[in-house]
């Protein structure tokens, strides 16, 4: 149950006379309804109130919601109020120098009217042509479009929408709990039920007037509300806890996988093998193979040197049989997309952006498409291919996917492309991108900031320092993660 729910429970246990006990000494409501009933005679008499305005239909069998205590009585919100009404139906003259204001139902906010900074003002004469009488017993809810919004009246130098419904009490000991009452689900649900319209909905006044109200006697009313005031500060700390329980389960994790994440390249997830070929090894080997690349004219002797590791750079140990290196001498390509806005179309060659990669996996939900030949001059600059690495490197920073899927595709500026000089290195390289390691880099690094996008170099890129265990512990690594995160994914559901 969360905190809405179990406030909602409190306030039904109140208006059905469970949450606080009966005390028999208590006067029955019955006696109030007949003093108000003789206070709404005398209003008629005196020329205040009209006859009509004590003709209240009567109450059948058949309306009755849930049972209440003896004491208690059943009636209409009509037989309680001096008047009950609206606002004005049109538009009044604004006037920005205007000394008063015209409020609505979205003015009306945990028992007050709020004045905001784009609420229209009127000046003195249609404040009196518009005027309501508005007293220390009024109560105003919001009857059309948002339902349920609940103000009291404090002087303000207000004229009412035709949103705000407001009616005065006849008594005003009865304003706490009365109030109460429109905050709870059995109002809401009977104003929604009797609303009208398909998109904005509109509660009458008739509708308001036939409100049926539980009514306690008043001593109890005054016990409910005292109850209700101690009860409610305990649910909005409940809410708080929950909230903050709620944010941290979602937060887990992610937590969890970048805990496991920096665990893996620090060593520490898998046991090291004495009888592993050590990484130093396996550099040599990509060395060689960046040197036929050379060969090959696919990359040039440039691409071969490898600037020096001071051990200040150094962030953490790692086991003997690893070596650190920057990323630069694990890659035969680093680039990115197109840095111009191509021409979309409605059907074509999908073109991906950083939303489509953000979340750790491709979405195709918001796709973009390119004609087949602008597809063809973007791969010009950048053919992505199975095996390489996209890296969200603008706006969204730092994630780092690699590519599964099987189809042609180009991408934008906001994604950047790495490709090792050996598939078999790419998941490894993956996990140190998104590893807190990756994630510390990159903010350290990351440009713009204030009104510009935050972004990350390519030129910083072959920078990065990575730790690299022996090739066999990267596929001992890469399979505990994948097991590990098919549990941690267990917990989303």
């Amino acid at each position: 149950m969360n905190a809405q729910q179990l406030k909602n429970a409190i306030l039904q246990e109140a208006i059905e006379g469970r949450l606080v006990p009966q005390d028999p000494n208590d006067e029955p409501a019955s006696i109030l309804l007949k003093r108000i009933r003789a206070e709404k005679e005398r209003l008629v008499k005196e020329g205040k109130l009209k006859k009509k305005d004590l003709e209240v239909k009567p109450i059948s069998e058949d309306e009755i919601p849930f049972e209440i205590p003896d004491s208690w009585e059943w009636v209409r919100l009509k037989s309680l109020v001096s008047i009950l009404g609206d606002g004005i139906h049109g538009t009044p003259e604004y006037d920005i120098t205007g000394g008063y204001y015209f409020i609505n139902g979205n003015n009306l906010s945990k028992n007050k009217i709020v004045i905001k900074a784009d609420t229209k003002k009127v000046n003195e004469k249609e404040y009196q042509t518009y005027k309501k009488e508005l007293n220390d017993k009024t109560i105003l809810v919001s009857i059309n479009g948002t339902i349920g919004n609940v103000g009291h009246y404090n002087g303000e130098p207000v004229i009412l929408g035709k949103s705000a419904c407001y009616y005065n009490l006849i008594d005003i000991s009865l304003k706490p709990y009365i109030t109460m009452l429109m905050y709870t689900d059995y109002f809401l649900k009977y104003a929604v039920e009797n609303a009208t319209g398909s998109t904005i909905k509109n509660v009458s006044l008739a509708v308001m007037n036939d409100f049926l109200v539980p009514f306690p006697t008043v001593s109890e009313q005054h016990r409910i509300v005292a109850k209700i005031e101690e009860l409610l500060p305990k649910v909005e700390q409940y809410g708080k806890a929950q909230e903050e329980l709620n944010k941290l389960n979602e937060e887990l994790p992610e937590r969890l996988k970048k805990s496991i994440l920096q665990e893996a390249i620090e060593g520490r997830l898998v046991p090291q093998d004495p009888n592993d070929e050590p990484a130093s090894v396996l550099l040599q080997k990509i060395r060689e193979e960046k040197q036929q690349l050379v060969k090959e004219g696919k990359l040039k002797k440039k691409d071969l040197e490898e600037s020096p590791i001071s051990e200040d750079e150094i962030p953490f140990a790692i086991p003997e049989s690893w070596e650190w290196v920057r990323l630069s001498s694990l890659l035969q390509l680093i680039s990115d997309g197109t840095h111009k806005t191509p021409n979309y179309v409605p059907i074509g060659i999908p073109f991906l952006s950083v939303q489509n990669i953000s979340s750790g996996k491709l979405t195709m939900d918001k796709i973009k498409y390119i004609s087949e030949e602008e597809h063809n001059l973007l791969i010009k600059r950048v053919k992505p291919a199975l095996g390489d690495i996209l890296i969200c490197r603008i706006g969204t920073l730092g994630k780092a996917l690699k590519i599964y899927w099987d189809f042609e595709f180009s991408i934008f500026v906001s994604l950047g492309l790495l490709r090792p000089v050996n598939e078999r290195l790419t998941d490894y390289i993956v996990f140190c991108i998104n590893s807190p390691l990756g994630f510390n880099w990159i903010q350290n690094h990351k440009v713009g900031g204030g009104t510009h996008t935050y972004k990350i170099n390519l030129g910083d890129m072959p920078n990065m320092l990575i730790p690299i265990p022996p090739f066999p512990e990267q596929k001992r690594i890469k399979l505990k993660i994948e097991q590990i995160f098919a549990e941690i994914d267990k917990l989303k559901k």
